[in-house]
């Protein structure tokens, strides 16, 4: 497989490499995504008429990536893009937001991966992902981003890249020490080994209840029991990520309910996302979990309150304006 490794270009915000601290390293995805916006989500077999076609930057990992630079905090992107336009448009993205991309691999044999969003009015979306070069993000990979590793302070880890080489980079940060986060999306099996190897597991409902078997988490009880089994296979922290009802966390045995920030939501495409990175920012700054939990739900909030995936990602001045407006004491 022929790769080259791309440059960096000139950043609005201070590069990963020019901040003072420990990096929030995230490997991952990188998709162009394409959304259409519509009144209501086709049902199968139905055709809807939607609005403009809007083409923006994403992917679970730049998106991940982006909150946690955005935040505040130095990050930096090992992933894959094709060798084509979208690749150069997500890697400018990435460095004008302030993230290192001398981790980001340009794949001759793949295109950059794309991701089909439906947003209907509510702010509720389907999304379906050809992953493209993402798919070919390898071990070899991850091995060969070790100096990274040396900076790292946690490690950001999703599903949209092939599973043996989530488990190897989980498997390589458990080494050093670093921290893991897990954002088990989209839902798929987690291995025993890959969650003995996780800090952090930061799942959504339906993610939850694929991992638990769980038919349900309409009551307080059934989300106390996914996070209760999750956290039996390892993790020390079970976060569990639930829409307008805010969050849960299993905090290394003791229980925390995070309220959902009142806002409007016009586009819940890249909230988890937002959730993900404004945490890891948080934790590699040294804040306390608690604390920590109550910047990534104003971070998500901000966001589903905006259109777009990068676009709608709020930066830290923004987010701690907002939870002073929510009358949010915070360090």
């Amino acid at each position: 497989m022929n790769t080259t490794q791309s440059a960096s270009a000139e950043s609005a915000f201070t590069p990963a490499g020019d901040r003072q601290g420990p990096e929030v390293l995230v490997i991952g995805s990188l998709n162009m995504d394409l959304t259409v916006h519509v009144e209501v989500l086709p049902a199968p077999g139905a055709t809807v008429m939607g609005q403009r076609l809007r083409t923006s930057p994403g992917g679970k990992g730049a998106n991940q990536a982006m909150a946690a630079s955005l935040a505040g905090a130095p990050t930096r992107m090992v992933g894959r893009v094709g060798r084509d336009a979208y690749g150069e448009a997500l890697r400018q993205s990435l460095a004008q937001g302030g993230v290192a991309t001398d981790g980001l691999i340009e794949d001759s044999e793949a295109p950059t991966g794309v991701a089909l969003i439906t947003v209907e009015e509510s702010g509720q979306n389907t999304i379906v992902v050809a992953p493209g070069a993402n798919a070919n993000l390898s071990p070899g990979d991850v091995e060969a981003a070790a100096p990274w590793f040396e900076r790292a302070g946690i490690l950001v880890l999703q599903h949209e890249v092939p599973v043996e080489t989530v488990e190897r980079a989980a498997a390589q940060a458990a080494s050093l020490g670093i921290p893991v986060l897990l954002n088990p999306a989209p839902a798929r099996p987690v291995s025993a080994q890959l969650l003995a190897q996780v800090t952090y597991l930061v799942p959504n409902e339906t993610e939850a209840m694929a991992l638990t078997g769980l038919p349900s988490l309409d009551q307080d009880e059934a989300i106390r029991e996914a996070a209760r089994r999750l956290a039996a296979q390892g993790p020390r922290y079970v976060i569990l990520t639930l829409g307008r009802r805010g969050a849960f966390a299993w905090l290394d045995g003791q229980e925390l309910w995070v309220p959902a920030f009142p806002v409007t939501a016009v586009d819940a495409t890249a909230a988890g996302d937002a959730f993900v990175g404004g945490l890891a920012a948080e934790l590699v700054r040294g804040t306390e979990v608690a604390q920590a939990l109550r910047f990534a739900a104003a971070c998500g909030a901000l966001t589903v309150s905006r259109p777009g995936a990068q676009a709608s990602l709020p930066a830290r001045e923004e987010v701690l304006a907002f939870l002073t407006q929510q009358g949010v004491s915070y360090p």
